[in-house]
């Protein structure tokens, strides 16, 4: 008895169609639900063409490209195979999620987030009594519209060169494009948690007179109060500043990044570096409250030329902005010049 993906019809019109994914698109053709208890179960829409037509893209006995175009209804899985591998490269090793309350998928360009900003007085816990009115919290939209920005890199290869390339080793290239795109995105996010999504919420910025000392981080902790400083976002500088600090070298702090190679800080807070920092500053977020990932729509490449074997510049997208949810729920610390002093004093830049 032969399975239904066995006769479903590929064509390139699959690809946007009514605003829908290659893949929902297969979904709704060939629903994963019709294989439950069979031995196609585990597998999508998607895994399960790549197995009604022997294409292997992992391991060591990878398929090579060419293999996606023996036939014209497999060349149209090819460009769904990139765009999934290079999002596993967006997504694999990034620290978005880790500072990131929340992901809003949005198909369009034009997204306005809320926002909610209590009073002082609407801050304060105070008792109801009967028959009294309950305290408001009001949640309204946002002024400015949040920036999407396309990101992309550029594939720029002929078929004749990669088509006897193994899939598996095509995909570390692939998985490369998405870690760049990624890189990106992260830009953009440290950018608006700084800097502010156009609604006049900039991060407060903390200056720090002198060496880091760990009195500083503490003073800078303290800040935080309703939230929680549970994230910090370093450069390769700073991180070497913290690390320098003699209470980063309790052995506790060591064995836990030797097992799980995650730094952690004696405030509880969650330690990333990454390069996309500007030198000298460190921000802390609660990781909780602070920031809202936009996508807009999956990761997009030009499928025509890839079908048609033409892959010399053929565009690859992934479409991002950032919102900030509550403005005092990340701040940034700048970094004084090393030697400066020994008192760590932080001090609200005016």
């Amino acid at each position: 008895m032969g399975y239904h993906f066995e006769n479903v019809r590929l064509e390139k019109g699959m690809y946007g169609r009514s605003g829908k994914s290659f893949t929902q698109t297969l979904e709704e053709l060939d629903p994963s639900e019709g294989y439950r208890g069979t031995a196609a179960e585990s597998l999508d829409a998607f895994q399960r063409q790549l197995k009604r037509f022997d294409i292997r893209v992992k391991g060591a006995d990878s398929d090579t490209v060419e293999k996606f175009f023996h036939t014209t209804e497999s060349s149209v899985l090819f460009p769904e195979f990139v765009s999934r591998v290079v999002r596993q490269g967006l997504e694999e090793g990034g620290i978005l999620p880790d500072i990131t309350a929340t992901v809003t998928r949005f198909d369009g360009m034009d997204y306005r987030s809320i926002a909610s900003v209590p009073t002082e007085d609407e801050k304060k816990l105070v008792q109801v009594a009967e028959g009294a009115a309950i305290p408001e919290t009001s949640v309204r939209t946002q002024e400015n519209l949040v920036k999407l920005r396309k990101r992309g890199r550029m594939l720029v290869a002929s078929y004749e060169a990669i088509r006897f390339q193994r899939l598996d080793l095509f995909s570390v290239t692939l998985r490369q494009i998405g870690a760049y795109i990624g890189k990106m995105h992260l830009q953009d996010a440290i950018q608006v948690l700084t800097e502010g999504d156009g609604n006049e919420n900039p991060a407060e910025t903390v200056s720090l007179s002198g060496e880091l000392t760990y009195d500083a981080l503490l003073e800078f902790w303290n800040k935080f109060d309703p939230y929680t400083m549970n994230t910090l976002l370093v450069g390769g500088d700073a991180m070497l500043k913290l690390l320098k600090l003699k209470e980063f070298q309790n052995p506790l702090t060591g064995l836990n990044f030797q097992g799980t190679g995650t730094l952690s800080t004696p405030l509880g807070a969650k330690l990333l570096r990454t390069s996309a920092m500007p030198a000298g500053t460190i921000i802390g977020l609660d990781k909780n409250y602070a920031l809202e990932q936009v996508i807009g729509g999956e990761v997009m490449v030009e499928y025509d030329k890839l079908i048609d074997r033409q892959l010399e510049r053929a565009a690859i997208t992934s479409i991002s902005g950032f919102a900030k949810l509550f403005t005092d729920a990340s701040k940034v610390l700048k970094l004084g010049a090393s030697g400066g002093g020994t008192s760590g004093g932080a001090g609200a830049q005016g």
